[in-house]
């Protein structure tokens, strides 16, 4: 699994699946499909209208997500264990209602914190590999593997997450009784497409980039989520994301690297290039 012993590497080190598929810029279209994937499972729609404060806050709240994302997966193992206390205590404090029985429910119900671990390290992957990150089937199982140490800090035993490609499958067959477009879905969806933009610039081209990324997140989607928001699910759907989605990793990868190395990638690639001269030579630039 790369160097997990090793505080200093983090949970996961260099020679691990999840620094490669992370090191690719392209992975945070990955976080916006999760994000138009998630709002399909009703009880947790609820635990994020609820308690997030998305709608008055949408960029500081994908900020914050995309830093804990960075932390677990860059960060020393001490700051990811810190990241994931703090997480888990926040959730611990927060309560919802379920719209449909009245029943009051934690957040941090097993089954909701599995829901949001799967659609992510999916939607990741998934992304990474349509966007035309090489990846053989063994080291994809690799990289879902590698993730049941991300379950762990939010609260999650190992074993209660999937641990391959094909596990996370079958958990969507089983969950998927349970998913439904609803009204607080419905709006999520239409919030995350349009959002307001900062700085004054829902006036300008920055608009139409955003709509384009966010109708490629769409598109990324499985075609069993597009068809439950009512979407079209046919295949050409899924050939022209995956070219959308290719072309665009391109792009990124055409520009300079310091856009994309944030200051938790730069202190892990300090750290493992300390530990083996060359191990900073062989990484791509990663998103936070």
């Amino acid at each position: 699994m790369g160097s997990g012993d090793d505080n200093g590497l983090g949970l996961f080190g260099p020679g691990s699946v999840t620094w490669r598929v992370h090191s690719e810029p392209i992975i945070a279209l990955g976080g916006l499909r999760a994000l138009y994937l998630q709002p399909a499972h009703p009880r947790a729609m609820a635990g994020v209208a609820q308690n997030s404060d998305f709608r008055t806050d949408p960029w500081g709240r994908l900020a914050r997500t995309s830093i804990y994302v960075a932390t677990v997966v860059y960060g020393t193992t001490e700051q990811a264990n810190r990241a994931g206390e703090r997480l888990r205590g926040l959730h611990a404090r927060m309560w919802a209602t379920d719209p449909h029985t009245g029943e009051r429910f934690r957040i941090d119900e097993p089954d909701l914190l599995r829901w949001v671990h799967v659609t992510e390290i999916d939607s990741f992957l998934t992304t990474a590999r349509r966007a035309g990150v090489a990846l053989t089937d063994d080291e994809a199982d690799r990289y879902v593997h590698e993730q049941r140490r991300a379950a762990e800090l939010v609260g999650l035993a190992a074993d209660e997450v999937p641990g391959s490609v094909a596990e996370i499958q079958e958990y969507y067959r089983e969950v998927l009784p349970r998913l439904r477009m609803t009204r607080e879905a419905a709006e999520s969806l239409l919030f995350l497409s349009a959002p307001p933009m900062r700085w004054g610039l829902g006036y300008t081209p920055a608009r139409a980039a955003w709509l384009g990324l966010a109708a490629l997140g769409i598109g990324l989607l499985p075609p069993w989520a597009r068809k439950l928001y009512g979407l079209p699910a046919l295949p050409t759907t899924d050939l022209t994301a995956s070219l959308s989605a290719r072309a665009l990793r391109l792009t990124l990868r055409a520009l300079p690297r310091n856009l994309f190395e944030g200051p938790i990638y730069k202190s892990a690639m300090a750290r493992a290039a300390r530990a083996t001269p060359t191990v900073g030579d062989r990484s791509t630039p990663g998103s936070a």
